[in-house]
């Protein structure tokens, strides 16, 4: 018994460090998205920006659902390859948004916004 409740107590210890990791993610993911924004609402050309240079990703679309960037969807239409993920994102504003949907029978998380131009970005988990 005795050595149950060391066993418990240590999983507990271990599992608690995790949970600012996950905040962490969150305030990551939408730290990038918001900096992709700032930088298009300043000039940068959308299409300048690598489908990789952030993790996770972040994905550029334009507003007809064409992505403009993405590291393997980019010049594809979204509502054709994934309609429930496109639909969530119709919801992005220019003050950011994050969206839930359901993909491959996983609920997803997805930090988006809108700038100036119409474009949505985002990245999710």
């Amino acid at each position: 018994m005795r050595q149950t409740i060391h066993s418990l107590a240590v999983a507990l210890w271990c599992l608690v460090p995790a949970v600012p990791g996950l905040a962490a993610d969150k305030a990551t993911i939408q730290k990038n998205v918001d900096e992709v924004v700032a930088a298009i609402n300043n000039g940068k050309e959308a299409a300048g920006y690598a489908a990789n240079a952030y993790t996770p990703y972040v994905f550029i679309m334009a507003p007809n659902g064409k992505l403009i960037v993405h590291p393997y969807l980019a010049r594809e239409y979204l509502q054709e390859k994934a309609a429930p993920i496109y639909k969530a994102l119709l919801k992005a504003t220019p003050e950011g948004a994050w969206v839930s949907y359901f993909w491959k029978g996983a609920e997803k998380e997805t930090y988006v916004r809108k700038t100036d131009t119409d474009l949505t970005v985002g990245s999710g988990q």
